[in-house]
């Protein structure tokens, strides 16, 4: 069996563009997710953790917001 890229044939979005929005959307589930661990680590008082997952979900939205502004910038608003 081969295997074939996907160079936008079948979704009619090119490789890199899909990549860039499937990144944002992980990126926000991540910090979706993280709100989630750090009311876990807050309710067993766990400052540690907590504010490991904090700093885990400021790097997830920073992550978001580049994204969200090279799709921006290549388009459009």
């Amino acid at each position: 069996m081969t295997h074939t890229a996907e160079t936008g044939e079948a979704t009619g979005t090119k490789d890199k563009d899909y990549n860039l929005v499937w990144y944002v959307e992980a990126c926000l589930s991540n910090a979706l997710r993280m709100e989630t661990y750090i009311q876990d680590a807050e309710r067993d008082k766990d400052t540690e953790v907590a504010e490991l997952f904090r700093k885990a979900q400021a790097d997830s939205r920073k992550g978001a917001e580049l994204g969200k502004q090279l799709l921006k910038a290549r388009f459009g608003s």
